[in-house]
C-alpha cells in the first residue's frame, strides 16, 4: 500500500492502528522490555561514535597512557551491552511473532468454522488454505517492523546526527543532502510493490493449491494419464509466480543501488573535506574521525529506513488479505438471544420450503411434508431434484428463502445452530476422515464418547470386522482420508460416527451408495436397529433399501410429487416410484434396463 496516497494513507493508518489495538496491551509488557533494549542499541551505537574522539585524541595525539587503560574498557562495555541488547529484543520480538503467528492461526480456523457452507463453495479449499499460509505472517512482521524501526533505527539516526551535528555541522550539512532524493524514490518504488505483491501472494497460492489437489487426487490422475496437462498447467503458474516474484525483488532491491550511490558520494565528500581541513587549517583528528566514525554507523539505520516503506508495504498487504477473512460474516448467524433446540420427539416439518442456488433458479419450490417422530421418511428422484438440498436446509447449511422448518414445533432459523445440529447425526454420500487414528475419527461424533461405546458403534456399523484386521486395530493411523481403507469401509466409518452421537435424528445421504451387496445387507441391518425411536430421513439410491420405510417421498422439480408406503407406490402403475422400481428390478437380468436405471436414479 502506498504512503503516498491520501486514500490508501488512511487504509495504512487503519490497519495499522487495528493492529495495534488488537495486539500492543497484549504484549505491552513484552515490547517495552524490547524496546528498553532497542534503546539501548541505539545509544551505545552512538557511543561508539561520541567516544572515537577520544580515542584518536587522548591516545594518538596526546598519547595520555591512562587512557589506554580506561578507554578500551569504556568501549568494551559498550559493546557489551550493545550484543547483550541486540539479543534480548531478537528473542523477544521472535517469542512476540510467533505468539502472534498463532493466536491469528487459532482465530482464523475458528472463524472459518464458523463461516457458512456457501463460503467455502465458492472459495476453493486449496488455495484458501495456502493463501493463509503466506498471509499470516503479515501482522507480526507489521508490528517487529513498525517497534524496530521507532525504537533502535529511528533512534540509532537521530543519536548519531546529533553526535555528527556537535562535532561538525558544515559537514553534517553535506551527509544529510542524501536524505530527500532517496526518499523521493521510495515513495515511487513502493506504489508499484503493491499490485505487485498481492498478485505474487495469489500466484503463489494457486501453485500451492494445484499441487495439493493434484497429490488428492493422485488416483484419477494416473488413471485419466493426467500428468502431462497437470504439468504443463502447473508449469504455466509457476513460470507465472516466479515472474512476478522477480519483479517484487527487482522493485525491492532497487533501493540499494541508488542508496549506496547517494551515501556514497555524501561519504566521499565528508572525507575529501574533512581530510582537506585537517591537512590544510589542522583539524582535530579526532573530531573528524568521531564525526566519519558516526556517519558510517548512521549508514545502516538510514539504509533500513530507506527500505522500511517497501517491507511495509508487503508485510500491510499480507495483513490485509488476512483480515479481509476475518471481517467475513457468517451468513447463518444466530439470532441475539436465539435459545437452544429442545427435541422431544423429533417430528420434523417442512412448510412451502422455496430455495435456490443462484437468482431465478428455484431448487425447492414449495416443498411441504412431515417427518413423524420416530419413524423413518425416505426421499428418491431425479438427480439435481433437491433431495440433498433438503438434508443441507435441515441442518442449516443455507437458509430458506421461503416458508420454514420445524423440529417439534420450533422453527430451526430461530435456534442456535450448535443446538441444533448436536441433535442431528449426518450420515454422508462421500465419507471423510480426518487425520488420527479409526478411534479418533469415530469419537468425532462425540468427544465424550467411552471406548467401549466407540466399540459398539463401529459393531453396529458393521466396521468392526476390518478395524481388527488393521495393524493397531482402533488405533492405526488413517492415511489422508482414510485412502488406505475402501469406499465401503470409509462408509461404515462414518456411520459409526454417526451412531456414537446418538441423536435423536439421523440424516443418511445416499449412505449406502459405496457399500457392495454383503456390506449393504449388514450395514442396513445395523441402520435398522439404530432407527428405533429416531425420526429417520434418508435419501435413497437404491430403493431396495428403503421398502421398510414408513413413508416414502418423491421429489421431482423442488415439489413432492408421490408420497406414501412402497406397496401404496408400487401398486401406482403409472406413478415415478413404480417407474423407477420397476427399472431396478429388471437390472439383474437386462442390460439395457440396468444402464437406464442408472440414468434414472436419483
Amino acid at each position: 500500500m502506498s504512503l503516498t496516497k491520501p486514500d490508501e494513507r488512511g487504509l495504512v493508518v487503519r490497519l495499522l492502528k487495528r493492529i495495534i489495538a488488537e495486539n500492543g496491551r497484549l504484549f505491552l509488557r513484552q515490547y517495552s522490555v524490547a524496546i528498553v533494549c532497542l534503546v539501548l542499541v541505539a545509544a551505545t551505537t552512538a557511543f561508539l561514535a561520541w567516544i572515537m574522539r577520544d580515542v584518536i585524541d587522548e591516545i594518538f595525539v596526546k598519547q595520555n597512557r591512562s587512557a589506554i587503560v580506561t578507554l578500551p574498557v569504556v568501549v568494551f562495555l559498550a559493546f557489551a551491552v550493545r550484543g547483550l541488547a541486540t539479543y534480548g529484543q531478537g528473542v523477544i520480538l521472535a517469542r512476540i511473532g510467533n505468539n502472534i503467528v498463532a493466536r491469528y492461526q487459532r482465530r482464523l480456523f475458528a472463524h472459518l468454522t464458523e463461516l457458512s457452507v456457501d463460503f467455502f463453495s465458492e472459495n476453493r479449499s486449496a488455495h484458501l488454505a495456502a493463501r493463509i499460509n503466506q498471509n499470516v505472517s503479515g501482522i507480526r512482521d507489521t508490528l517487529n517492523l513498525t517497534v524496530t524501526t521507532l525504537a533502535r533505527d529511528v533512534l540509532s539516526l537521530i543519536f548519531l546526527v546529533f553526535v555528527m551535528i556537535y562535532q561538525d555541522p558544515v559537514l553534517s550539512g553535506i551527509a544529510l543532502l542524501a536524505g530527500p532524493p532517496i526518499a523521493l524514490m521510495i515513495g515511487g518504488l513502493a506504489r508499484k510493490l503493491r499490485s505487485a505483491t498481492r498478485q505474487s501472494i495469489d500466484l503463489n497460492a494457486r501453485v500451492l493449491a494445484s499441487m495439493q489437489e493434484a497429490a488428492q487426487g493422485i488416483s484419477v490422475v494416473k488413471a485419466f494419464t493426467m500428468e502431462k496437462p497437470l504439468r504443463e498447467r502447473i508449469e504455466r503458474l509457476i513460470v507465472a509466480a516466479e515472474e512476478r516474484s522477480n519483479r517484487i525483488a527487482t522493485i525491492t532491491e532497487r533501493t540499494t543501488p541508488v542508496t549506496e550511490i547517494v551515501a556514497g558520494l555524501a561519504i566521499a565528500g565528508v572525507i575529501a573535506y574533512s581530510g582537506y581541513r585537517a591537512i590544510v587549517y589542522g583539524y582535530s583528528p579526532g573530531s573528524m574521525f568521531a564525526f566519519i566514525t558516526a556517519l558510517l554507523f548512521a549508514y545502516d539505520p538510514a539504509r533500513r529506513l530507506a527500505k522500511l516503506q517497501v517491507q511495509l508495504e508487503r508485510a500491510l498487504v499480507n495483513a490485509q488479505m488476512i483480515y479481509e477473512i476475518l471481517d467475513l460474516e457468517p451468513r447463518q448467524s444466530d439470532r441475539p438471544g436465539a435459545p437452544e433446540l429442545a427435541v422431544t420427539g423429533g417430528e420434523v416439518v417442512f412448510e412451502d420450503v422455496g430455495f435456490s442456488y443462484y437468482r431465478n433458479e428455484p431448487v425447492l419450490r414449495g416443498l411441504d411434508f412431515v417427518a413423524p417422530a420416530g419413524k423413518t421418511t425416505a426421499v428418491i428422484g431425479a438427480s439435481g431434484g433437491g433431495k440433498s438440498t433438503l438434508v443441507a436446509l435441515l441442518q442449516r447449511f443455507y437458509d430458506v428463502e421461503a416458508g420454514r422448518i420445524l423440529i417439534d414445533g420450533q422453527d430451526i432459523s430461530t435456534v442456535t445452530k450448535r443446538s441444533l445440529r448436536q441433535k442431528i447425526a449426518y450420515v454422508p454420500q462421500s465419507p471423510y476422515l480426518f487425520e488420527g487414528t479409526i478411534r479418533d475419527n469415530i469419537r468425532l461424533g462425540r468427544p465424550d464418547a467411552t471406548d467401549a461405546e466407540i466399540e459398539e458403534a463401529a459393531r453396529l456399523a458393521q466396521a468392526e470386522e476390518f478395524i481388527v484386521t488393521q495393524p493397531n486395530g482402533y488405533d492405526t493411523p488413517l492415511g489422508e482420508n482414510g485412502v488406505t481403507l475402501s469406499g465401503g469401509q470409509r462408509q461404515r466409518l462414518s456411520i459409526a460416527r454417526a451412531l456414537v452421537r446418538d441423536a435423536p435424528i439421523l440424516l443418511l445421504d445416499e449412505a449406502t451408495s459405496a457399500l457392495d451387496t454383503r456390506s449393504e445387507t449388514l450395514v442396513q441391518m445395523a441402520l435398522e436397529e439404530a432407527s428405533r425411536d429416531r425420526t429417520v430421513i434418508v435419501v435413497a439410491h437404491r430403493l431396495s433399501t428403503i421398502v421398510g420405510a414408513d413413508q416414502i417421498l418423491v421429489v421431482d422439480g423442488g415439489r413432492i410429487v408421490e408420497r406414501g408406503t412402497h406397496g401404496e407406490l408400487v401398486d401406482r402403475q403409472e406413478g415415478h416410484y413404480a417407474r423407477f422400481y420397476g427399472l431396478q428390478g429388471r437390472e439383474g437380468r437386462d442390460p439395457a434396463a440396468r444402464a437406464l436405471a442408472d440414468t434414472v436414479r436419483p
